[in-house]
């Protein structure tokens, strides 16, 4: 009789990143929900859809000292960090609070995304 052979499992080291469905794009007025900088509100400027992450106007500032090379001048920059993006809730166009979103699929087969609170669909600004 064979002895009993268990095969090793290939180890998967960097598995590819999952493309998450954000609720928020490029342009979108949002307010901040948890954090640091609760309240706060701002434009989003970049969307990470692999990582889940947003780069918000005036939100999650970061100082970097940088080094004078032979181009640019040395000196402290400050610029926004990513957040997550279930830290930040739309706005809301016609009470201008905050609000979830729903999808409403038109007769004509496009989707538009419309605030839970008011009922209005909220435009895509690019």
């Amino acid at each position: 009789m064979k002895p009993l052979v268990y095969k090793k499992r290939k180890r998967i080291r960097h598995a590819p990143p999952v493309r998450q469905k954000l609720h928020i794009s490029r342009g979108d007025t949002v307010q901040v929900i948890s954090g640091d900088d609760k309240g706060k509100r701002g434009k989003v400027l970049q969307v990470f859809p692999k990582s889940g992450r947003v780069k918000v106007e005036g939100i999650n500032i970061n100082t970097k000292h940088m080094r004078a090379t032979q181009t640019t001048e040395a000196g402290i920059i400050k610029r926004e960090g990513a957040i997550h993006h279930s830290k930040v809730m739309l706005i809301d166009p016609k009470s201008g609070e905050p609000t979830r979103i729903r999808r409403r699929r038109d007769a004509d087969g496009t989707t538009e995304r419309v605030a839970v609170k008011s009922g209005q669909p909220i435009v895509r600004s690019r």
